[in-house]
Protein backbone atom coordinates (compact mmCIF):
# COMPACT_ATOMS: atom_id res chain seq x y z
CA UNK A 1 0.00 0.00 0.00
CA UNK A 2 2.59 2.27 0.62
CA UNK A 3 3.42 2.86 -3.15
CA UNK A 4 -0.21 3.97 -3.23
CA UNK A 5 1.55 7.17 -1.50
CA UNK A 6 1.83 8.83 -4.78
CA UNK A 7 3.03 12.54 -3.65
CA UNK A 8 4.79 11.42 -0.69
CA UNK A 9 8.13 11.65 -1.67
CA UNK A 10 7.33 14.80 -3.48
CA UNK A 11 10.13 17.52 -2.52
CA UNK A 12 10.19 21.14 -2.80
CA UNK A 13 12.92 22.32 -5.40
CA UNK A 14 16.85 22.33 -4.31
CA UNK A 15 17.97 25.80 -3.79
CA UNK A 16 14.47 27.71 -3.97
CA UNK A 17 13.23 30.06 -1.52
CA UNK A 18 9.93 28.59 0.39
CA UNK A 19 6.62 30.30 0.92
CA UNK A 20 3.53 28.61 2.52
CA UNK A 21 0.49 30.50 1.90
CA UNK A 22 -2.36 29.80 4.31
CA UNK A 23 -6.20 30.74 3.55
CA UNK A 24 -8.92 30.35 6.23
CA UNK A 25 -12.09 28.24 4.94
CA UNK A 26 -15.57 29.93 4.86
CA UNK A 27 -14.08 32.86 6.90
CA UNK A 28 -16.94 35.22 5.82
CA UNK A 29 -19.14 32.38 7.77
CA UNK A 30 -17.16 32.72 10.35
CA UNK A 31 -17.60 36.60 10.28
CA UNK A 32 -20.92 36.59 10.66
CA UNK A 33 -21.26 34.10 13.53
CA UNK A 34 -18.68 36.21 15.33
CA UNK A 35 -20.44 39.77 14.22
CA UNK A 36 -17.10 41.02 13.12
CA UNK A 37 -16.94 44.99 12.18
CA UNK A 38 -16.85 45.22 9.04
CA UNK A 39 -14.67 46.05 7.13
CA UNK A 40 -12.08 45.29 9.01
CA UNK A 41 -12.20 44.54 13.05
CA UNK A 42 -9.20 45.13 15.11
CA UNK A 43 -9.90 42.02 17.39
CA UNK A 44 -9.65 39.53 15.00
CA UNK A 45 -6.69 41.41 13.55
CA UNK A 46 -5.16 40.82 17.07
CA UNK A 47 -6.17 36.84 16.79
CA UNK A 48 -4.46 36.53 13.79
CA UNK A 49 -1.33 38.17 14.92
CA UNK A 50 -1.34 35.58 17.96
CA UNK A 51 -1.97 32.91 15.38
CA UNK A 52 1.36 34.16 13.48
CA UNK A 53 2.93 34.74 16.58
CA UNK A 54 2.52 30.48 17.48
CA UNK A 55 3.57 29.53 13.83
CA UNK A 56 6.97 31.81 14.44
CA UNK A 57 8.14 30.11 17.46
CA UNK A 58 7.42 26.98 16.21
CA UNK A 59 9.12 27.49 13.00
CA UNK A 60 11.33 30.56 12.84
CA UNK A 61 10.52 31.47 9.57
CA UNK A 62 11.98 34.97 8.25
CA UNK A 63 8.86 36.78 7.46
CA UNK A 64 5.41 36.30 8.21
CA UNK A 65 2.67 38.44 6.24
CA UNK A 66 -1.15 38.33 7.03
CA UNK A 67 -3.84 40.35 6.28
CA UNK A 68 -7.29 39.25 5.95
CA UNK A 69 -7.71 35.30 6.91
CA UNK A 70 -4.42 35.46 5.23
CA UNK A 71 -1.20 34.30 6.00
CA UNK A 72 1.87 34.34 4.03
CA UNK A 73 5.17 32.85 5.37
CA UNK A 74 9.02 33.07 3.81
CA UNK A 75 10.78 30.12 5.28
CA UNK A 76 14.73 30.22 6.92
CA UNK A 77 14.76 26.92 6.89
CA UNK A 78 12.96 23.63 5.03
CA UNK A 79 11.95 21.23 7.97
CA UNK A 80 10.48 17.63 7.16
CA UNK A 81 13.48 17.04 4.81
CA UNK A 82 11.60 19.66 2.61
CA UNK A 83 8.47 17.24 1.69
CA UNK A 84 5.59 18.90 0.07
CA UNK A 85 2.75 16.49 1.79
CA UNK A 86 4.15 17.09 5.41
CA UNK A 87 4.86 20.94 4.81
CA UNK A 88 0.97 21.50 3.58
CA UNK A 89 -0.51 19.05 6.13
CA UNK A 90 1.59 20.15 8.95
CA UNK A 91 1.51 23.99 8.48
CA UNK A 92 -2.43 23.95 8.09
CA UNK A 93 -3.22 22.04 10.88
CA UNK A 94 -0.78 23.72 13.19
CA UNK A 95 -2.22 26.88 12.04
CA UNK A 96 -5.93 26.00 12.35
CA UNK A 97 -4.78 24.47 15.65
CA UNK A 98 -3.55 27.78 17.12
CA UNK A 99 -6.41 29.80 15.60
CA UNK A 100 -8.91 27.48 17.39
CA UNK A 101 -6.48 27.80 20.76
CA UNK A 102 -6.18 31.44 20.81
CA UNK A 103 -10.23 32.25 19.52
CA UNK A 104 -11.00 31.45 23.42
CA UNK A 105 -9.67 34.30 24.48
CA UNK A 106 -11.65 36.76 22.49
CA UNK A 107 -14.72 34.74 22.28
CA UNK A 108 -16.03 37.37 25.56
CA UNK A 109 -15.47 40.20 23.47
CA UNK A 110 -17.07 39.10 20.19
CA UNK A 111 -20.06 37.41 21.18
CA UNK A 112 -19.91 36.93 25.12
CA UNK A 113 -20.59 33.14 25.19
CA UNK A 114 -19.15 30.34 22.53
CA UNK A 115 -21.39 30.43 19.61
CA UNK A 116 -23.45 27.29 18.99
CA UNK A 117 -23.20 27.26 15.55
CA UNK A 118 -19.84 27.82 15.55
CA UNK A 119 -17.60 25.19 13.44
CA UNK A 120 -13.96 23.75 13.32
CA UNK A 121 -11.55 25.96 12.27
CA UNK A 122 -9.70 24.83 9.24
CA UNK A 123 -7.22 26.79 7.22
CA UNK A 124 -5.66 25.29 3.58
CA UNK A 125 -1.66 25.81 2.71
CA UNK A 126 -0.20 25.58 -0.50
CA UNK A 127 3.69 25.53 -1.23
CA UNK A 128 4.93 27.95 -3.50
CA UNK A 129 8.92 27.86 -4.60
CA UNK A 130 10.36 31.33 -5.68
CA UNK A 131 14.00 32.96 -6.49
CA UNK A 132 15.21 35.75 -4.46
CA UNK A 133 13.99 38.22 -7.47
CA UNK A 134 9.97 35.92 -7.04
CA UNK A 135 9.73 36.60 -3.09
CA UNK A 136 10.05 40.18 -3.60
CA UNK A 137 7.15 39.89 -6.18
CA UNK A 138 5.46 37.89 -4.75
CA UNK A 139 4.96 39.80 -1.55
CA UNK A 140 4.54 42.82 -3.29
CA UNK A 141 1.75 41.40 -5.24
CA UNK A 142 0.07 39.85 -1.95
CA UNK A 143 0.41 43.53 -0.56
CA UNK A 144 -1.24 45.06 -3.62
CA UNK A 145 -4.11 42.17 -2.81
CA UNK A 146 -4.08 43.66 0.84
CA UNK A 147 -4.58 47.25 -0.58
CA UNK A 148 -7.39 46.00 -2.86
CA UNK A 149 -9.14 44.33 -0.24
CA UNK A 150 -9.20 47.42 1.67
CA UNK A 151 -10.18 49.66 -0.97
CA UNK A 152 -12.97 47.24 -2.12
CA UNK A 153 -13.48 46.92 1.03
CA UNK A 154 -14.67 50.27 2.51
CA UNK A 155 -16.26 50.58 -0.53
CA UNK A 156 -18.90 47.63 -0.39
CA UNK A 157 -19.55 48.55 3.15
CA UNK A 158 -20.16 52.34 2.84
CA UNK A 159 -22.76 51.57 -0.04
CA UNK A 160 -24.26 48.80 1.81
CA UNK A 161 -25.01 51.03 4.32
CA UNK A 162 -27.22 53.03 2.23
CA UNK A 163 -28.39 50.61 -0.73
CA UNK A 164 -28.39 47.12 0.85
CA UNK A 165 -26.48 43.89 -0.44
CA UNK A 166 -27.64 43.81 -4.15
CA UNK A 167 -27.82 47.49 -4.86
CA UNK A 168 -24.45 48.26 -3.70
CA UNK A 169 -23.07 45.01 -5.77
CA UNK A 170 -24.10 46.63 -8.70
CA UNK A 171 -22.84 49.46 -7.93
CA UNK A 172 -19.62 48.70 -7.80
CA UNK A 173 -19.77 46.48 -10.78
CA UNK A 174 -16.83 47.20 -13.22
CA UNK A 175 -15.84 50.56 -10.86
CA UNK A 176 -12.33 51.04 -11.31
CA UNK A 177 -9.92 52.29 -8.46
CA UNK A 178 -10.40 56.07 -9.29
CA UNK A 179 -14.00 55.63 -9.35
CA UNK A 180 -13.95 53.74 -5.87
CA UNK A 181 -11.91 56.35 -4.44
CA UNK A 182 -14.51 58.99 -5.41
CA UNK A 183 -17.51 57.33 -4.14
CA UNK A 184 -15.63 57.18 -0.60
CA UNK A 185 -14.71 60.93 -0.76
CA UNK A 186 -18.10 61.70 -1.26
CA UNK A 187 -19.25 59.60 2.10
CA UNK A 188 -16.44 61.65 4.04
CA UNK A 189 -13.70 58.94 3.62
CA UNK A 190 -10.15 59.55 2.46
CA UNK A 191 -8.24 56.39 1.90
CA UNK A 192 -5.20 57.92 3.02
CA UNK A 193 -6.31 57.96 6.29
CA UNK A 194 -7.54 54.51 7.21
CA UNK A 195 -5.07 52.79 9.39
CA UNK A 196 -1.78 51.57 7.62
CA UNK A 197 -2.70 47.97 8.85
CA UNK A 198 -5.66 47.93 6.65
CA UNK A 199 -4.26 48.96 3.54
CA UNK A 200 -0.72 47.21 3.40
CA UNK A 201 -1.15 44.44 5.95
CA UNK A 202 1.14 43.17 9.32
CA UNK A 203 4.58 41.88 8.98
CA UNK A 204 6.29 39.79 11.92
CA UNK A 205 10.18 39.48 11.38
CA UNK A 206 12.67 39.47 13.86
CA UNK A 207 14.59 42.88 14.91
CA UNK A 208 17.60 43.95 16.83
CA UNK A 209 16.27 45.74 19.51
CA UNK A 210 18.02 47.92 22.72
CA UNK A 211 17.46 46.30 26.42
CA UNK A 212 18.57 48.26 29.31
CA UNK A 213 20.35 45.90 31.90
CA UNK A 214 22.73 45.77 35.04
CA UNK A 215 26.13 44.34 35.31
CA UNK A 216 26.56 43.33 39.02
CA UNK A 217 30.20 43.02 38.66
CA UNK A 218 30.78 46.41 37.30
CA UNK A 219 28.20 47.81 39.10
CA UNK A 220 27.24 49.67 36.14
CA UNK A 221 23.58 49.80 33.45
CA UNK A 222 24.56 48.10 29.74
CA UNK A 223 22.87 47.82 27.01
CA UNK A 224 22.99 44.93 24.87
CA UNK A 225 20.32 44.06 21.36
CA UNK A 226 18.56 41.49 21.31
CA UNK A 227 16.43 40.06 18.23
CA UNK A 228 13.25 39.42 19.14
CA UNK A 229 9.87 38.80 16.79
CA UNK A 230 8.47 42.15 15.75
CA UNK A 231 5.33 43.06 14.87
CA UNK A 232 4.77 45.42 12.03
CA UNK A 233 1.86 47.13 12.42
CA UNK A 234 2.66 50.37 9.90
CA UNK A 235 4.54 48.01 6.75
CA UNK A 236 5.87 50.22 4.47
CA UNK A 237 5.48 49.06 0.86
CA UNK A 238 7.31 46.17 -0.19
CA UNK A 239 11.08 46.72 -1.87
CA UNK A 240 14.44 45.83 -2.41
CA UNK A 241 15.23 47.78 0.76
CA UNK A 242 12.81 45.72 2.95
CA UNK A 243 14.43 42.95 1.96
CA UNK A 244 17.66 43.29 1.64
CA UNK A 245 17.78 45.77 5.00
CA UNK A 246 15.54 44.68 7.40
CA UNK A 247 15.06 40.73 6.53
CA UNK A 248 19.33 40.58 6.87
Amino acid sequence: MKDCEIFSTLKVPCGSKIIIRADGRNFSGLSNILELERPYDNLFANLMIDVCSDFFVEFSPRLIFTFSDEINVLLSEIPFNGRVEKLNSVFASYISGSFTKNIGKYLNYFNKDEPSNLKPISFDSRVIPLSDHGVIEYFKNRQNEAWRNCLNGYSYWKLREEYGKSRAVEILNKKKSSELHEILFERGLNMSEVPQWQRRGIGLYKKEISVEGYNPINKENVTSNRSKIYKDWKLPLFDNEFFNEILI
